[in-house]
């Protein structure tokens, strides 16, 4: 009965792993550099992307006129609904393993339960404090031959390129070769 015990102590433990490894996913740093291209001028272009980011909330931080580039940064909040998701995970598991610490080790008595109150609110403040992040995106001019419209190089956070290339494609002309609206799967 004891090696049952033992066992899913281990799964429990792994579960535990599992979160903590979640949790760095979730708040992992995915920025990407991208090429994208419009038959548009290039001043157009960059009025029409910087009007866009403007109006999503991004602040213009400068930028560098000898290699054409123009930097912007945004404040990245967390997801509330993720952060509730994770605190409600944290607490099961923590409840799951104060479950199993009991049956291990009876004169434990009931003690080992508090680490549902522990390892929720844990989850979740980590989550938070690792995702609440200045995120910046950077756009360098790389082709500025009027007559051939325009070639952009763009890095920035992946969701956020993926909304430019969504919502501006029509407007801009914009094409870049597909790679992010591609699954990595």
């Amino acid at each position: 009965m004891r090696s049952v015990f033992f066992s899913t102590l281990s799964l429990t433990l792994l579960l535990a792993i599992g979160l903590v490894f979640f949790l760095r996913a979730a708040s992992k740093d995915r920025t990407t550099v991208v090429d994208i291209q419009s038959p548009l001028p290039p001043l157009e272009v960059l009025d029409g992307i910087s009007a866009w980011l403007d109006a999503r909330g991004w602040k213009r931080d400068g930028g560098d006129a000898d290699r054409q580039v123009l930097r912007f940064s945004g404040s990245v909040a967390s997801s509330f609904p993720l952060t509730i998701l994770l605190s409600v995970f944290g607490s099961v598991g923590s409840a799951c393993l104060g479950l199993v610490l009991i049956q291990l080790y009876p004169p434990l008595s009931w003690w080992p339960l508090l680490l549902a109150i522990i390892g929720g609110p844990l989850a979740g403040f980590v989550y938070r404090r690792r995702s609440q992040r200045i995120e910046g995106l950077e756009l360098r001019l790389l082709s500025t031959n009027q007559g051939k419209g325009s070639l952009l190089r763009l890095r920035a956070h992946r969701d956020e390129l993926i909304a430019m290339e969504l919502e501006l494609a029509k407007t801009l002309q914009l094409a870049s070769d597909g790679s992010l609206l591609s699954s990595p799967i």
